[in-house]
């Protein structure tokens, strides 16, 4: 990594021999003849450095490190100064300097104090990477998949989970809506303030606009004192309104201000409240519809579709499963004491065929219902909920009689195979072997499959 300086000096001779001397050292350099120049340089991004003078007409040495303590923090800020300051360069150090030096300069000295500024700036910034990857791999963590779809969703997460920009979250019941809005939260630099949530579909009309907006006190029967609502309560942080499909038009309305103004009053209130709020939304109906039926303002549609993730359902991403019923099997092993290691094959392929209409909740029910039935080391079919083995009707595989190991072997694989759409990690999934072992036997067979 090559290091940028910037060096600030109303005394064109040092500039250009400070300047001289650090590109020989293999820096790059930019100069400034007064602080206004430096702060404009500044503002582009790329320094990893500064040296300033202290005393300079206009903007002055102090300015410079006020402003890049505080605008830029983590930039390391290097005083010069005359015998005559060196009062102000000890202050200058107590407010955020890394280090000073007097005039005339020794070269030897400068250059160790910035070559060790510019290692603990590279440590620093190594260190908020790592943090930075860390926390991006827990946010996303629950959301389990590597299936294309849900690499789509987890990118669109990342690209705007740190804007202000509200979210529409669309998917059927049980894909993880809320995983969504959970993750963008926790990506956003809103993550260590408040992230509140509201089912919509819960609360009554009455109920949900007190519940988001608050109401004052005797504002209504039973409003004994005053109540922050959730949008008061979520200033500087997140909100998800879960279910916005279902709100009544006069709610509608209210949402609608706090998105264009961030503002509200209370039920029964006259004080106008300003909040900075992240608005997260998550809807299982198809708001478009909802709007061309008169049941969803076509305002407030726009205002909340401003990024929509959809979230896709189960059933067009089966290439998932393997991993979700691992990480089931195991949460639901540790919970119930037991030590299950995995699905017979008739088991799996029942589960592979079915279409899954709850989605994650659904499958998540069936492998807690499958630990809790199982009394082997190996689920069944008959360990399955009923509605999953019954309604599936898993298909047999015909093999004749008089015919080699070998053969029956080949009969059993391609079937399989061609059940799972020639899905080869499926089938190998179930029947039991490696997805390189089951490639060599097509191999041997002179079978071609494609994805």
């Amino acid at each position: 990594m090559k290091f940028t300086i910037l060096i600030i000096d109303d005394e064109k001779n040092i500039r250009e021999g400070l300047a001289s001397n650090f590109e020989l050292e293999d820096y790059n350099v930019k100069t400034a003849e007064n602080g206004e120049e430096g702060l404009k340089l500044l503002s582009n991004g790329d320094i990893d450095c500064v040296i300033t003078d202290l005393r300079m007409p206009g903007i002055s040495g102090e300015e410079v490190l006020r402003r890049v303590t505080s605008e830029t923090p983590g930039i390391p800020v290097i005083i010069l100064t005359g015998h005559g300051s060196i009062d102000a360069a000890v202050e200058a150090m107590k407010n955020g300097a890394y280090n000073f030096l007097t005039k005339p300069l020794n070269l030897d000295q400068l250059n160790m104090i910035v070559k060790r500024a510019l290692e603990n700036r590279e440590v620093k910034l190594q260190s908020q990477q790592l943090k930075k990857e860390l926390g991006d791999k827990n946010a996303l963590a629950e959301m389990i998949g590597n299936s294309p779809a849900m690499q789509k969703v987890q990118q669109t997460i990342r690209k705007v989970a740190d804007s202000r920009a509200t979210v529409l979250i669309t998917g059927e019941s049980g894909v993880g809506k809320e995983l969504v809005a959970n993750a963008i939260h926790k990506l956003s630099s809103r993550k260590d303030n408040s992230f509140i949530k509201v089912h919509c579909a819960a609360l009554s009309e009455t109920l949900l606009e007190s519940e988001l907006f608050g109401h004052e006190k005797g504002s209504f029967t039973g409003a004994e004192k005053m109540q922050k609502g959730r949008f008061e309560l979520a200033h500087t942080g997140s909100i998800f309104l879960d279910e916005i499909g279902e709100i009544n038009q006069n709610v509608q309305i209210k949402i609608l201000r706090v998105l264009q103004e961030r503002k509200f009053e209370r039920v029964g209130g006259e004080q106008t409240i300003d909040v900075d709020v992240r608005v997260i939304c998550a809807t299982n109906r198809n708001l478009e519809e909802e709007v061309k039926a008169g049941h969803f303002r076509e305002d407030l549609y726009y205002r909340l579709n401003v990024i929509h993730i959809h979230v896709p359902p189960l059933r067009e991403r089966k290439e998932d499963l393997p991993l979700l019923i691992s990480s089931f099997l195991e949460e639901f092993n540790q919970e119930n004491g037991k030590n299950i290691k995995g699905f017979s094959s008739r088991a799996k392929s029942c589960m592979y065929k079915y279409d899954w209409p709850g989605n994650i909740r659904e499958l998540r029910n069936c492998v807690e219902s499958a630990v809790v039935m199982c009394s082997g080391d190996e689920i069944q079919l008959d360990d399955l909920p009923p509605a999953v083995s019954a309604s599936t009707g898993v298909e047999s595989i015909q093999v004749p009689m008089g015919i080699t190991l070998d053969e029956a072997e080949k009969i059993v694989t391609t079937e399989t195979l061609a059940q799972n759409s020639n899905n080869k990690s499926r089938t190998a999934e179930i029947l039991g072997i490696g997805r390189k072992t089951l490639q060599r036997k097509l191999q041997e067979w002179g079978i071609e499959s494609e994805e």
